[in-house]
């Protein structure tokens, strides 16, 4: 089996809706004070593998560590996998703690593929939810998880009828 998990797409914070902010208000979104992945950043990691299965999860602010992949991708992930990612040093962590075979793609020097392996797959669900959620002006933090699974739901394609979306939107939970 092969599951692609590159670089995770990365989130400014927002805190929209919330009546007491913990920081000043940003203008139109803004901007990270501070170049880079910082504490500023919502980190979504993204798991898919060739048959477009996708898993993903938020696992907090700032870059993500062995300790966050190893809580949320370890029990998605079947023991023989081929692990392919980008070149971050906890991918590799993790992959040499949890027995996984791990092959990194290194896309900084400009490569995208190395025969049969990439990550393009998800870099393409990055773009694709980064569009969709320019439609709501802005997602609080706190619903990102909420959003990444409606867009899961959408990229499955299960749901074609609005029957099938009435059913889910109503559905008793126990």
């Amino acid at each position: 089996m092969l599951a692609e998990t590159p670089t995770t797409p990365y989130h400014l914070e927002s805190q929209k809706g919330s009546r007491h902010l913990n920081r000043p208000p940003r203008k139109r979104g803004g901007k990270a004070s501070r170049r880079g992945i910082g504490s500023e950043l919502d980190c979504i990691l993204v798991a898919r593998d060739r048959n477009r299965q996708t898993c993903d999860f938020v696992t907090g602010r700032g870059p993500v560590s062995a300790g966050q992949l190893m809580q949320h991708l370890k029990p998605v992930l079947a023991p023989d996998v081929l692990l392919v990612t980008d070149a971050a040093k906890a991918y590799q962590a993790f992959a040499k703690q949890a027995g996984i075979t791990h092959e990194a793609i290194n896309v900084r020097a400009g490569m995208r593929a190395r025969g049969a392996l990439h990550i393009q797959g998800v870099n393409g669900w990055h773009g694709r939810f980064k569009t969709w959620l320019r439609r709501f002006n802005g997602v609080a933090s706190r619903y990102l998880a909420n959003y990444t699974g409606w867009l899961r739901v959408l990229d499955a394609a299960e749901l074609t009828a609005p029957r099938q979306w009435l059913r889910i939107a109503v559905r008793q939970t126990s």
